[in-house]
Parts: structure tokens; sequence; C-alpha cells
């Protein structure tokens, strides 16, 4: 009797209690899941290691040796441009320095201050010619229109 009930209490909890199913199952999946996912993992790291070492080999010595022959070229130009600013720089210096060159630039800005004056009063006197032509127009077609009102009148 005793085995009997023991008996029909393994069968009560294996059609009502199915936790320890699910749990194996559950466990089975887990297991699958996590090899699975391990070996496309470690696929992936080896792929992307084998990528990083190619990079290393091949693209980095290949783009610090571009790098370093454009740097030289580049320091290469600059030195010339800081020569040739320096050639200028100098020239001016010795341009300044001329006694005969700043009496020529005080002349040239004498000229410049009477160009301008003579500028001023061609200005002034083409202004002046304007308004008197301005004034006589004015005046002519007033006198006209006087007219043309007197034989409007007829």
């Amino acid at each position: 009797m005793d085995k009997i009930s023991k008996d029909v209490g393994d069968i009560q909890s294996r059609l009502i209690d199915h936790r320890p199913v699910i749990q194996g199952e559950i466990r089975f999946f887990v297991r699958e899941f996590e090899e699975k996912r391990g070996f496309r993992e470690n696929r992936l790291l080896d792929n992307i290691n084998k990528m990083v070492m190619e990079t290393n080999q091949q693209a980095v010595p290949k783009c610090s040796e571009t790098m370093h022959n454009h740097l030289c070229e580049a320091l290469t130009r600059l030195e010339a441009a800081n020569h040739m600013a320096q050639r200028i720089q100098q020239r001016e210096l010795e341009a300044q320095k001329s006694t005969r060159l700043q009496t020529c630039m005080d002349r040239r800005k004498v000229d410049w201050e009477e160009f301008l004056k003579e500028q001023t009063r061609l200005r002034e006197e083409v202004d002046d010619e304007h308004a008197k032509a301005v004034g006589r127009l004015s005046t002519q077609y007033s006198e006209m229109k006087k007219d043309l009102a007197k034989f409007s009148s007829f």
C-alpha cells in the first residue's frame, strides 16, 4: 500500500506538476542557445581579429608612409613660403629706410591731395552747370506750358 500511494503520488506529480519537465527543457534550450551563441561570437571575434591584423600589417604602414611623404612635402613648401615672406619683408624694410623713396612717397601724397582738391572743384563746377541747365529747362518748359495754355483756350 505504501508503494501504491508512492506510485500514485509520482503519477499525480507527473500529470499535474510539469515543473521538472519544463525545467529540463529550459536547461536544454539555454545550453543550446549558449553553445550556438558562443560559436557565433567566436566566429565574429575571429573575423574582427583577422581584420585588425590585416589593417595593422597592410593599411597602417601604407598610411604612415603616405602621411610621412605628404608631411615632408608640406614642410618643404612651408619652408619655401617662409623664405619668400622673409625676403619680401626685408625688401619692404629696405624700401622704408631709403630716404629717396620716402621723399617720393611724400611727393605722391601731396600730388594725390592736389588731385582730390581739383576733382572736388571740378565736381562743384559740373554740379553748378547742371543746376543752371535744370533751371533753364524748367523755365523753358514753364513758358512752353503757358504758350500751350494760351492756344488750348481757343
